[in-house]
């Protein structure tokens, strides 16, 4: 029964019948009055009431998130240079990630195709479905130039913007990225803490952040017959068109992934690890296949560990440090796809962003990969407040949905490697890293 189905399979049933039910639409019946009463009335607002189930629990996920991820940090300073250099490379090889995904984007230009007239319908669309975002807006002080309000802040002003004088005042404005830097400075307020006076504190955000995680699997129940309706409104309005967008979309976040999976990934173990690419990937191979299976960090980290110490010969304790704190904040797949994904909307919304607003993206997605949860559709959310914070329709997450699932498993990939990645690199930095030349169960050959 479909009923059955795995959430992913029935999300991609909806996401052809919606098409389907579209395109069909789009070609018999174009214009039509009881197609436009539909569109208008029936599926989009559901397409937006699935959205608002997401947009209402933004601002609890990234606080609660963003303040555990970094709270989790407090290990550092008993670890000292380890812990020093772990993040050094969280941050440096994160960063690489999402510019090289916005490098793509700005070459490629996936969104860049529709017409003006398809491109003005669908502005006229999120203006009518604003409201949507249930307070997550755009035109926040940090916002970039691109929303079209009072001129951005510049050198120390655009620093002093980050820092919000009232958190509270900056969440009810949508001022996302001022969000972000108070829930993660509660985060380092939490770890640098004694341990015996945050626990109570450190529980509620377990429970506020596990209370968001159930609602948004409450919202993901809702997402076959919501991506179905999204897609019908669109393919319905706009025919085939949209699509070859999102075809393009796909292609570039799997060429993304793919160029820093076996490219940047193999340039840093062969520079800075002192290790083959090629016997590299050949004994993570298993932790691989089990990451793009599943689509879960969290569900990889034992054979992560298990390979990391056994087949690359990292110590266990440099292992256990640098994958379990890689599993939630070392998110380089993630950062990536975020990047694209919001590169990609501004264009298909034809929302153009500068230099400025393109560095704001950057540091965005390295901030929301450290609150990402290593669970199947665990960055979708988040891209929300980076998408309002430079003035692109939080609505354009819909789009994306029902071809989410392949990028995930894809990203998850690259998030388990680049844990791995790290931990190898750190240990051939403390000079303790020992890679056995052949191993009991490979056929001998290194």
């Amino acid at each position: 029964m479909p009923g059955r189905w795995p959430l992913h399979v029935r999300i991609l049933a909806g996401l052809a019948g919606g098409v389907a039910a579209g395109i069909l639409a789009n070609c018999t019946a174009a214009g039509a009055p009881w197609l436009e009463w539909t569109t208008d009335h029936v599926t989009e607002p559901f397409g937006r009431l699935f959205l608002r189930l997401i947009f209402m629990v933004v601002l609890p996920l990234v606080f609660s998130a963003l303040a555990l991820g970094v709270a989790g940090l407090g290990d550092v300073r008993r670890l000292g240079r380890v812990g020093a250099k772990t993040f050094v490379y969280t941050i440096g090889a994160t960063g690489l990630s999402v510019a090289l995904g916005l490098t793509l984007v700005n070459v490629v230009r996936p969104g860049a195709g529709l017409s003006d007239a398809t491109r003005e319908a669908l502005r006229a669309g999120t203006a009518r479905a604003a409201p949507a975002a249930g307070g997550v807006t755009a035109g926040a002080p940090g916002a970039a130039p691109a929303t079209g309000g009072a001129t951005a802040p510049v050198g120390l002003e655009a620093v002093l913007a980050i820092v919000p004088d009232n958190p509270l005042r900056a969440a009810v404005n949508g001022d996302m990225l001022a969000v972000m830097f108070f829930s993660l400075m509660v985060g380092v307020g939490i770890a640098l803490a004694p341990t015996s006076s945050t626990a109570s504190l450190v529980a509620v955000l377990e429970g506020l952040y596990t209370v968001v995680m159930r609602i948004i699997d409450v919202a993901m129940g809702l997402a076959p017959y919501g991506v179905a309706a999204l897609l019908f409104t669109l393919t319905a309005r706009f025919g085939i068109e949209v699509l070859q967008q999102l075809a393009a979309y796909v292609a570039v976040v799997l060429g993304g992934l793919a160029l820093h999976q076996f490219v940047t990934y193999s340039v840093i173990v062969r520079v800075l690890g002192k290790v083959s690419p090629g016997l590299f990937f050949r004994r993570i191979r298993s932790v691989m296949v089990t990451a793009f299976s599943t689509s879960s960090s969290n569900v990889t980290l034992p054979v992560a560990l298990r390979t990391t110490e056994h087949d690359l010969g990292v110590p266990r304790e440099i292992a256990n440090f640098v994958l379990t704190l890689g599993s939630t904040a070392n998110q380089n797949g993630t950062a990536l796809f975020e990047g694209v994904t919001v590169l990609f909307l501004a264009q298909f919304y034809g929302v153009d962003l500068d230099l400025r607003a393109q560095l704001l993206v950057v540091l965005m997605s390295i901030l929301a990969g450290v609150g990402t949860a290593g669970v199947p559709g665990g960055s979708l959310p988040l891209i929300v407040p980076v998408l309002v914070t430079v003035g692109i329709p939080a609505e354009g997450i819909g789009i994306i949905f029902g071809v989410d699932r392949l990028l995930d498993m894809c990203r998850t990939v690259l998030n388990v490697t680049g844990d791995i990645v790290a931990a190898v690199v750190v240990a051939r930095s403390e000079g303790v890293l020992d890679v056995p030349v052949t191993l009991p169960e490979s056929d001998g050959t290194a």
